[in-house]
């Protein structure tokens, strides 16, 4: 049986207000620096990964760090799980790109699975890439637990995977800043046993919840 915990990169500016972040490179804010810290020790205090893998960005990068930290294990870059490349949506706010190009935004909103970004990717190139990234660690890991560290899109397509649903189902999962989902992999079925637990986060939500979100700096 192959155990991944798969996890959100910590908290960065372009969340609030909402930007189309992709390939940017970003690095963690203080809180998300503080929810990576969080995710680490709550891993490490209920599982014993053996591996870390994580998207080349810096985000998750930064995130995994803590985490391989805490739980002794090897980090490795699997450039796999990088983010959805928008295009030339990215670094713009979705209140810009719904006014720029109002069908296409509505169509990203209404079917994902049928748009491809202008100079980016669809949400299949993207479930091609995390296709191949658990055909890796399932040919490294028979019999393992892991943790994957990913991003918003890449987390809700390889969920959307395990579930054997449709990438038109995109916008029916959520993936928060730090948070944690468990998909098993056993006699050829996926089993998925949490979703966005974020529990762990909440000291760290309550005492952030008056201060300004650091992307509006």
């Amino acid at each position: 049986m192959t155990h991944i915990l798969l996890v959100r990169h910590g908290h960065v500016p372009g969340i609030a207000p909402e930007r189309f972040r992709g390939r940017s490179e970003l690095q963690l804010t203080e809180r998300g620096r503080l929810q990576a810290g969080a995710t680490a020790r709550y891993l490490s205090r209920h599982w014993h990964p053996v591996a870390i893998y994580t998207s080349p960005l810096g985000r998750c990068v930064a995130t995994a760090e803590q985490i391989a930290r805490s739980s002794n294990a090897p980090l490795s870059v699997l450039p796999e799980l990088n983010d959805l490349d928008y295009g030339e949506w990215t670094g713009r706010t979705h209140l810009e790109v719904s006014i720029a190009s109002p069908d296409q935004y509505r169509r990203w909103q209404q079917a994902p699975d049928l748009v491809r970004f202008p100079g980016g990717e669809s949400l299949q190139d993207q479930a091609t890439r995390i296709a191949e990234a658990l055909r890796l660690v399932l040919q490294r890991h028979a019999d393992d637990t892991l943790v994957m560290v990913g991003h918003d899109s890449g987390n809700r397509v390889l969920l959307l995977q395990a579930l054997q649903l449709p990438l038109s189902a995109y916008w029916s999962l959520v993936q928060d800043p730090g948070a944690i989902s468990e998909i098993r992999r056993q006699g050829g079925c996926w089993m998925v046993m949490r979703v966005n637990e974020s529990a762990h986060l909440d000291v760290l939500e309550s005492a952030s919840a008056a201060v300004p979100d650091d992307s509006a700096r």
